[in-house]
């Protein structure tokens, strides 16, 4: 099976684009293929298929082997795909996922993909939708323990669940250990994604993730949107707010008028390479 290795702010995915759809034992080969000392290594598999009802359709599995409804990081990473590699030249696409249809505009340099931005949608806040166990219009700043530590967090939905809590210092803050205990909390039915964020003034903030079925990662694009989404709600930030990542800086802005959510940010290409692995 050929592959490509992308990253997009250090979120890595193994990108295939040749196939109609995904293999029978999908969720068994993103374990293999994922894997950081027997495989290939990547946060994610990302399938480039058809699609009836786009310019193309992403399909994306987590290291866990469970299916993801949507990815930031991962989206720009098809996009630069579909446009490097001439499966479609134009610098505007339209992407099939299973969180609905995405739109996403490309700015080329050299004929070549540098920065990509994805119109995310309308963020999705109402508790029991996201999913929370929370049955409100809007679930934000609301107590949760865990370990008997008390955190607070707001709950956005980009199409996949986010939980974004506030600390003093999100660089230094130790994700590995609170991170699974609150992506597994009886609060989220789904589990959840957990945004660490710092703000530090009105248009910049810090953040580090969890990302639920895969761990701590450099980035998360969905992650950056539900915290720029959240830091309004909480009344910390404007719509218009940069969110620093271990992998680099994303743009987020969350339109007041169509209440989309546009993000921007980079998408590499490292390697091409042959998975030689079975594929069922």
């Amino acid at each position: 099976m050929e592959f490509t290795k992308m990253h997009g702010l250090g979120n890595d995915f193994v990108v295939v684009a040749h196939f109609e759809d995904v293999p029978k034992a999908v969720n068994q080969l993103a374990i293999d293929i994922c894997n950081r000392n027997f495989g290939v290594g990547a946060d994610g598999l990302v399938f480039i298929l058809p699609s009836d009802k786009a310019d193309v359709r992403m399909r994306i599995f987590n290291a866990d082997g469970t299916e993801a409804e949507q990815c930031g990081n991962a989206i720009r990473c098809v996009a630069k795909y579909v446009y490097d590699h001439k499966i479609k030249e134009k610098d505007k696409l339209s992407v099939e996922t299973l969180a609905g249809i995405q739109h996403v505009k490309l700015h080329i340099e050299n004929d070549l993909v540098s920065t990509v931005e994805v119109d995310m949608g309308e963020p999705i806040l109402k508790g029991d939708l996201v999913p929370t166990a929370i049955d409100d219009p809007e679930v934000v700043n609301r107590p949760i323990e865990v370990d008997g530590m008390k955190f607070y967090f707001t709950a956005v939905s980009m199409g996949n669940p986010h939980a974004v809590i506030y600390v003093e210092n999100a660089p230094d803050f130790d994700v590995e250990k609170w991170g699974p205990k609150l992506e597994t909390h009886p609060l989220f039915p789904k589990k959840t994604n957990v945004e660490f964020v710092t703000v530090k003034n009105e248009h910049e903030v810090e953040m580090r993730v969890w990302e639920r079925g895969v761990g701590q990662t450099l980035a998360c694009g969905t992650g950056a949107c539900a915290t720029g989404v959240a830091s309004v709600l909480t009344g910390q930030t404007s719509r218009d707010v940069t969110v620093r990542l271990k992998g680099g800086d994303l743009k987020v802005y969350w339109n007041k008028e169509d209440n989309h959510v546009y993000m921007t940010g980079e998408a590499k290409e490292v390697f091409k390479g042959t998975w030689l692995g079975e594929v069922k």
